[in-house]
């Protein structure tokens, strides 16, 4: 039986009531997950679920603007996606570029492209590069789109930008081996000048990261949400950062 909209709207303002605004996170990431079986459970195509989930992105960001979220970031394509059929690849990095340009063109967010672009056919990666350039001076909410990403490949592409700067610097192996800390690599993650995440939200029921922000996820906390994401809802959210109110984050310590 669905639930009429106006008890939705009761319970959101219950939900918001519950949330202390002194422990709401800053930086939020998001796996957009269950798009496919979303539109597989109707009969529909896998390009289907995918624009339904795009077309999703927009009003999920309002929801996080309106909770005082700073940052958010979405895993929108990972390196394991561009294994899947051409085909299936194209309909996806269409709807991702249409999203971004579309996000870009309503002035609100400071869209930053987080991912290996190289991996990425290049007139996609030129319209994304574009929209990040046009919103650099936006005031509004960081939005971080993960296109081409996948967590061991940053690291990988970090450790690879700064030996590279190192070497044009002159420096030996051994002194780069030398003097190589955390500090040094977090310097070239992809997420380099932004805080580490302090909420990870997945939906679809899936309990695991899959490789997400490997590097910037050690003291992260974790939601895990069963519904698809082109049905994920604003009580959704609203009780993901009820739990993550609620919980003592201790940071290692």
């Amino acid at each position: 039986m669905r639930v009429p909209e106006f008890l939705y709207s009761l319970y959101e303002r219950r939900l918001t009531r519950e949330i202390d605004p002194d422990r709401r996170p800053c930086h939020v990431g998001i796996i957009l997950d269950g798009n496919r079986r979303w539109a597989k459970q109707l009969g529909s195509s896998a390009s289907a679920g995918h624009r339904k989930g795009a077309d999703h992105v927009s009003e999920v960001l309002d929801w996080c603007a309106e909770a005082g979220i700073q940052i958010v970031t979405l895993w929108m394509l990972s390196t394991d996606n561009l294994k899947r059929s051409s085909e299936e690849l194209v309909a996806l990095m269409a709807i991702i570029a249409d999203t971004v340009e579309n996000l870009g063109a309503s002035g609100r967010w400071k869209i930053r492209i987080i991912g290996d672009l190289k991996l990425v056919p290049d007139e996609f990666a030129a319209r994304l590069r574009a929209t990040e350039e046009r919103t650099a001076a936006a005031n509004g909410m960081t939005v971080n789109i993960a296109v081409g990403y996948g967590g061991r490949h940053e690291i990988t592409d970090a450790v690879r930008t700064y030996l590279r700067e190192r070497t044009r610097d002159g420096a030996t192996l051994d002194q780069v081996a030398d003097e190589i800390n955390i500090g040094a690599i977090t310097e070239h993650m992809y997420t380099k000048g932004q805080p580490d995440p302090d909420l990870i939200i997945r939906t679809s029921g899936e309990q695991r990261m899959s490789g997400f922000m490997l590097w910037q996820t050690v003291h992260t906390e974790l939601y895990f949400c069963e519904a698809y994401w082109p049905e994920f809802r604003r009580t959704d959210l609203l009780r993901a950062l009820r739990d993550y109110a609620a919980r003592e984050r201790r940071m290692g310590k």
